[in-house]
């Protein structure tokens, strides 16, 4: 089976909160009746993200359509979970004309391209391309790499140098592995700040790749799919900080959990909350559900920091209980109790005191 023949796979990749959902989302939208299957992968025991995209109202996008595996990295459960869910996807009455990957925020891509060499896939599927998605202000900043200008200068001194800062080798990988990036939330940054991201991560590549600005995922699916880069044949340019491993790797210097919280007095006082705990306990990430009293949508929240979003995305039913989840995300040592007890505290009892 030629490459042609075989059923195309676009891997979204980036960091925590860069966007990846709001991308996946823009694309089944303009899917013009396409047939697209969408694996999601979460970091954490709550799929927040494939309830983002069923509840998204994207007409044709069947139930059954998004697959969510939530039992860890894609990376770290390759032969356990991913495989069986490709060979399923591919012996389907109706299989998918193409196949979308989101992958969890913390994971290596290098991995997942290898996975698709198994003798299983391999004559079935191609990987059309690898997206990595940024968020432009965070990447400004250097939240996800101390100094993109120093490590570039120190890779290129030194190929074989092992970072201290596993955010930084987590940024670097899904750099490297890029067929296309999409800087997105562009609309944050002026256009000198944009030019000096574009070039740290120009810097950082190990070989050219083409970077398109953004807005809230906003970007043609014609220019997101079709890539024809049958990436799996092409490991050898696309590095790791892993290889060594040939593979394997954790995330023991990450962790997760989720927080049930109550209903909310209003979302001005809710988002306060959560900016509040995620400068007060470096949280690196946080999103989920929530309701709001006397609103009948659910509110939806995602925050990379302190910056966040919010939406109400769906009616609630009169069956749900009125309270959230919400899934917090940092590096090891998060004082959970802590984190716990503030999201979770009635908002009547704090309002009056």
């Amino acid at each position: 089976m030629t490459a042609s023949t075989r059923v195309p796979v676009t891997i979204i990749t980036g960091f925590l909160g860069a966007g990846k959902t709001t991308l996946l989302r823009h694309i089944l939208q303009k899917a013009q009746g396409h047939r697209i299957a969408v694996v999601v992968n979460e970091f954490g025991s709550l799929g927040i993200d494939g309830e983002i995209l069923r509840g998204c109202g994207v007409e044709g996008c069947r139930e059954d359509d998004i697959v969510e595996l939530t039992n860890g990295c894609l990376c770290c459960t390759v032969a356990d979970d991913f495989l069986p869910t490709m060979e399923a996807l591919l012996d389907r009455a109706d299989p998918p004309e193409h196949v979308v990957i989101e992958t969890s925020g913390l994971a290596l891509p290098k991995p997942l391209l290898k996975a698709f060499g198994w003798p299983t896939v391999r004559s079935r599927m191609t990987v059309d391309g690898v997206i990595t998605v940024l968020d432009a202000p965070a990447v400004a900043s250097g939240r996800f790499a101390d100094d993109p200008e120093a490590v570039a200068k120190q890779r290129e001194a030194d190929p074989s140098l092992d970072h201290d800062n596993p955010l930084a080798e987590v940024f670097e990988d899904q750099l490297n592995a890029a067929d296309l990036i999409v800087l997105n939330k562009t609309d944050l940054l002026d256009a000198a700040q944009l030019d000096a991201v574009e070039a740290e991560i120009t810097t950082l590549c190990p070989r050219p790749v083409r970077i398109i600005r953004a807005q809230d995922g906003k970007v043609d699916p014609a220019v997101l799919l079709g890539l024809g880069a049958e990436a799996e044949a092409d490991l050898q340019s696309r590095p790791s900080h892993h290889d060594a491993e040939d593979g394997e790797h954790e995330h023991d210097d990450f962790e997760s959990f989720v927080v049930t919280v109550p209903e909310q007095l209003s979302v001005e006082r809710f988002l306060t909350l959560l900016q509040d705990v995620a400068a007060r306990y470096d949280v690196l990430r946080m999103k989920g559900f929530a309701s709001v009293q006397g609103k009948p949508m659910r509110l939806a929240v995602q925050g990379v920091g302190t910056r966040f979003r919010h939406e109400f995305d769906r009616p609630l039913t009169a069956q749900e209980a009125r309270t959230g989840r919400i899934v917090v995300i940092g590096q090891k040592g998060l004082d959970q109790a802590a984190i716990t007890a503030a999201l979770a505290a009635d908002p009547s009892a704090t309002s009056a005191g």
